[in-house]
């Protein structure tokens, strides 16, 4: 066989082996079988995290819970990673800034940790804390933090995902609904279900002393004005009572005050 004939026999023989390698594995996120979507929600609550200034720390806090009652958590994993920042102001997403935050929990550190969580079992939730650092030079903004839980229960191995682990792409694909509506196929996605993310905001000076000092003579320029507001006027020579001190002083928060800055 010459070197031309072999070189047009290869060709589909290598293309034929890599369709049947193909159809023979498998991807690994369809070998994940969907959970309720009533239950992928209840894994992982109470889920927060810090507002933090520049070079100091705080904790990633949450709850992980066995929902599905009849069946215990085995070989428990959750892992949590740092994969994007949005820039403030600016508003404007990029790829995180090497060395602006860092993750550690049971004696390891990084962007990325995994930590292996043993049994859950129902009713006996698990309380999970991460701790997180910012470096002196982080910038600020917003780094996204994303979650991965992978467990066994009955001998089946499962995995739920946050949204930070699938490309818009995917997401797209698996969310979109006939006419414009929304969906949500996990079996698409190629996961048992979905858990909650969050991120963590990096702002330097949040409270700066000078804005405090502002505050505390507004508050105190407000009590001065409420009082000579309010304190009780002389007495009429007419007979006429005045009327009774109010109970209370408007605030100068005001009574809806939500927030701060509000």
């Amino acid at each position: 066989m010459g070197r031309s004939e072999r070189k047009g026999f290869l060709g589909p023989a290598l293309l034929a082996a890599v369709l049947m390698t193909s159809a023979l594995v498998p991807s690994a996120r369809a070998a994940f079988p969907p959970l309720p979507l009533a239950d992928d929600g209840r894994f992982v609550s109470g889920l927060t995290a810090p507002v933090l200034a520049p070079g100091s720390s705080g904790t990633v806090s949450l709850e992980l819970s066995d929902p599905l009652g009849a069946a215990d958590l085995l070989d428990t994993s959750l892992s949590i990673g740092i994969y994007a920042f949005n820039a403030y102001p600016g508003n404007a997403t990029q790829s995180v800034p090497a060395g602006a935050i860092s993750l550690s929990a049971s004696g390891r550190s990084g962007s990325n940790l995994t930590l292996s969580l043993g049994t859950v079992v129902p009713g006996a939730p698990v309380a999970v804390q991460i701790a997180v650092a910012s470096a002196s030079s982080a910038p600020s903004g917003t780094y996204a933090l994303r979650f991965q839980l992978e467990f066994m229960a009955n001998g089946t191995s499962y995995l739920l995902d946050s949204r930070g682990e699938f490309t818009d792409a995917e997401w797209a694909a698996a969310t979109a609904g006939p006419n414009g509506t929304s969906t949500l196929n996990l079996t698409t996605l190629g996961v048992s279900g979905i858990v909650p993310e969050t991120g963590v905001l990096v702002q330097a000076n949040p409270f700066p002393t000078a804005l405090a000092v502002i505050l505390a003579a507004s508050l105190i320029l407000a009590a001065a004005g409420g009082y000579y507001a309010f304190r009780r006027a002389p007495r009429s020579r007419s007979g006429a009572a005045t009327p009774d001190d109010p109970s209370q002083a408007p605030t100068a928060l005001g009574k809806r005050r939500k927030s701060d800055g509000d």
